[in-house]
């Protein structure tokens, strides 16, 4: 979220994969701009270079336009693939290679209180019987608003995916665990970006609106602390089941587990 949240990445990324040592890092970055919608190209490649393997989107992908110069020239920057299938730049899904063994990661968003697009779940259930001949270590964002609808598309995938995380509220909650098929599962990843914000945003503007109900110009907070936000998943990758999910939860003061 914004500049602060990439100088989080920038910043502790490096420290966490040398404690941690994650295979695959996964970062959703739809709110990566200063003004904390859409992703530019600098952006996308400073995350490269921070050490991220895969950015997700969601319902904020085309908020700066100029994702569509480059979103077809890589394979590691992914949009949700519930789009209109036909008219839409970029791809839903990418593979990683992982010492000769491949990791499906799926983007898709969720259409309680957002837009109405394609139905997530009849196009999860087709993507991952096709990806399933390929691997069966599947990563899933699912980027939704309804706390319902991020758990009840991970029920619906229990045991046919490694992982249903989700994002988007930019509230991490604990809620984190494996489902009864073996899915490791999370509400919401939380946000990486300003830790003193509301949502990463000032505070007084949103209060504001809360008091006088008129519209109000909401503006990223770029001073103060940071947090950054997410989760480890640890996949068995013969079978592709999830065998742990622990949260993490940096702040420029502190650290918590």
């Amino acid at each position: 979220m914004g500049d602060k949240g990439v100088s989080m990445i920038s910043r502790y990324l490096p420290k966490l994969k040398q404690e941690i040592k994650p295979q695959v890092t996964i970062v959703n970055g739809e709110n990566a701009t200063s003004f904390g919608r859409g992703i530019s190209r600098s952006i996308y490649k400073q995350l490269m270079s921070d050490g991220v393997d895969v950015v997700t989107l969601g319902n904020h992908a085309w908020s700066n336009n100029e994702i569509l110069d480059f979103i077809d020239d890589t394979n590691r920057l992914i949009r949700p693939y519930n789009f209109p299938q036909n008219v839409t730049p970029g791809k839903g899904y990418t593979l990683i290679n992982v010492n000769g063994k491949q990791l499906a990661v799926l983007n898709f968003q969720g259409r309680v209180f957002m837009d109405n697009l394609d139905d997530p779940f009849s196009l999860a259930d087709a993507l991952v019987d096709q990806l399933q001949a390929t691997t069966n270590c599947i990563f899933m964002d699912f980027h939704a608003e309804a706390t319902s609808e991020k758990l009840a598309i991970a029920r619906y995938l229990d045991g046919r995916v490694s992982a249903v995380v989700g994002t988007h509220t930019h509230v991490q909650t604990n809620d984190a665990r494996i489902l009864p098929k073996r899915t490791a599962f999370l509400t919401d990843a939380g946000m990486t970006g300003p830790a003193d914000g509301m949502l990463g945003m000032k505070p007084d503007n949103v209060i504001g609106r809360f008091l006088n109900q008129r519209p109000a110009r909401f503006q990223v907070l770029e001073t103060g602390r940071g947090i950054l936000s997410g989760c480890v998943v640890d996949i068995d990758d013969k079978t592709g089941h999830a065998t742990a999910i622990k949260t993490i939860l940096y702040t420029d003061d502190q650290v918590m587990g």
